[in-house]
Formats: structure tokens, sequence, C-alpha cells
């Protein structure tokens, strides 16, 4: 999951496993609090958000397509669903404030 950056089927990892969809779901609630839907979501805002204060974005659309998000849309709302901003309202002071907790200047 990691190494796709949160890219992957929920099917063929159950496949993968021998395991069906719906046990293997159950399991992950149960181990590590979340499904894989979730932290395949969590794992590729993290991506989004590194890549945001690491690199020089020349715009947000490139953020998202460079984070293989689907479609700008899908994009602006998993950001606000973890972050509670749009990627624009995060992009102007916010970033600078997150910039001061990562330690660079």
């Amino acid at each position: 999951m990691f190494e796709t950056n949160g890219q992957f089927s929920v099917t063929e990892l159950s496949k993968q496993n021998n395991i069906n969809r719906r046990q293997l779901t159950r399991k992950f609630s149960s181990t590590i609090g979340l499904s894989p839907k979730q932290l395949s979501k969590t794992i590729r805002i993290q991506n989004t958000l590194k890549t945001l204060l690491n690199k020089d974005v020349p715009s947000l659309t490139d953020l998202a397509y460079e984070n293989e998000y689907f479609d700008q849309a899908h994009f602006i709302k998993d950001f606000k669903e973890f972050t509670g901003l749009t990627p624009k309202e995060f992009y102007g002071d916010h970033l600078k404030m997150s910039l001061i907790f990562d330690g660079k200047k």
C-alpha cells in the first residue's frame, strides 16, 4: 500500500491473501482501526501534503495529478476531509505555518 502511494485494489489484495473482501475489511478495521480504503486515502493525502511542503508546485491541478487523483473534485474532497480546508485555502498562510513546524524556512 505504501509503495503504491495508496493506489491499490481491495479486491486484488483480498485475492492475493486468499481472503474474501469483507473479511479483509473487518481484519483491517480490527487490527489498525481503518478500512483498507481509509488507509489508502490517508497514505495518499500524506504523500500529497509532503509534495506540497517539499516541492515547488506550479499549480494545485498539477499537485492532484502528480498524486494520482482522477480529477480535481476528488482531490478537493479528500483534501478537505483530512485537513478541514480546501487545497487553495491550505496553500496560502497555512503552508507557511506548516513549514515552521516542519523545521524549514
